[in-house]
């Protein structure tokens, strides 16, 4: 990995992460109330970041027609709109392996921690859709998967940086999920040579994912509860079995 790339590793944590803390106590410091405060501070030091970071890559951006086996556009445009079914049957796959043979209830606790942020600062919905998913596919699929793709095959590089992007994201419980998704994103920056085809589809499933809860909430809690009740039952009635 160059030492470029470590910068921009070093950006990623430092600026867009990091210096979200002093940035938001400043601003609560000058009066604005806690919700919007954190939510300022993040697209501040997310923006910044992001600035940084594509300032750093500005060589890659200029070699990357000399990619081989780089795709066409017209191309990237359709394995932009498969990625975005591949992430969404990755999921779903996760999500039944979780419910089924591990036991895990449905529902996210980082997802519920998101909406709830954006309900409290709605242009946080900046972050979530789009500057976010720019952000992780540049370091966890470019760079982390890229580094890793030159010492390993394609499903040992893509499940360790996959496993990385998953922990990154401290939901745990889920780490299944952002697994499947993570290999998915891989595989289409492989299969594109553009870096720009997973951020599409990871900018898509994160703003789809958004407006379902904002619109659909309390619907989808009450779907949650149905699954839990049904789960409890199922378990009483193989108890007695």
């Amino acid at each position: 990995m160059t030492k470029r790339y470590w910068f921009v590793i070093l950006t990623y944590i430092l600026v867009a992460q990091l210096a979200a803390i002093p940035i938001a106590r400043f601003l609560l410091f000058s009066g604005l109330e806690e919700g919007p405060a954190a939510g300022l501070a993040n697209i501040i030091s997310f923006s910044l970041g992001l600035i940084i970071i594509l300032f750093l890559l500005r060589p890659d951006m200029k070699n990357r027609h000399n990619t081989p086996g780089r795709s066409t556009r017209w191309q990237a445009v359709g394995w932009s709109l498969l990625g975005i079914l591949m992430a969404y049957g990755g999921q779903i796959l996760a999500n039944i392996v979780e419910q089924m043979v591990l036991g895990i209830e449905p529902g996210s606790e980082n997802t519920a921690e998101i909406i709830a942020m954006i309900e409290s600062f709605p242009f946080m919905i900046l972050i979530v859709s789009i500057i976010g998913p720019i952000l992780e596919e540049i370091i966890f699929r470019m760079i982390i998967f890229g580094a890793l793709y030159k010492r390993f095959n394609f499903p040992i590089a893509a499940v360790l940086s996959s496993i990385i992007f998953a922990a990154v994201h401290f939901d745990f419980s889920h780490l299944l999920i952002y697994t499947a998704m993570g290999f998915v994103f891989a595989y289409l920056y492989v299969k594109t040579k553009r870096i720009l085809v997973p951020i599409i589809a990871h900018i898509a499933i994160n703003t789809i994912a958004v407006i379902l809860n904002l619109l659909l909430g309390d619907f989808i809690n009450e779907l949650l509860e149905q699954q839990e009740s049904l789960n409890q039952a199922a378990l009483f009635i193989g108890g007695l079995l």
